[in-house]
């Protein structure tokens, strides 16, 4: 079912202090942002990891509340999502119903509850 990480997110107070902590202490670059997405209620930047097309992003809330300040508040920083390639949403999806795990539908997009996997949650993407 599952075939690779595809990308990861972490959760982080201050984007532009973390984007230069990557860049002098990993090399790690963004090649997108930082951006703001006010419809994810974050400030994001990507930075690639190769040429596989996987990446890392960082994510700083903006305001109060969203996904990544309720989890920035409960948990502080650190790994907010782990994103698994898998070749079939469907068949992925009515797998882990059928485990009896909870999955959250947003749109096209499926995640596992944090609750069911110690704090981290797990989006599924599907890559052919």
């Amino acid at each position: 079912m599952h075939k690779w990480i595809d990308h990861i997110v972490v959760r982080v107070k201050d984007l532009d202090q973390t984007l230069a902590d990557y860049d002098s202490k990993l090399g790690l670059k963004p090649s997108k942002g930082p951006e703001d997405l006010p419809s994810m209620g974050m400030r994001a930047a990507i930075m690639p990891l190769g040429d596989s097309g996987r990446f890392i992003e960082l994510a700083e809330p903006l305001g109060d509340g969203g996904a990544i300040g309720s989890s920035l508040e409960k948990r502080g920083e650190g790994v907010h999502l782990v994103a698994l390639a898998v070749d079939d949403m469907a068949e992925a999806k009515a797998d882990l119903k059928a485990r009896g795990t909870r999955v959250i539908e947003a749109g096209k997009q499926v995640f596992i509850h944090p609750g069911e996997t110690n704090g981290v949650m797990y989006q599924l993407i599907e890559r052919k």
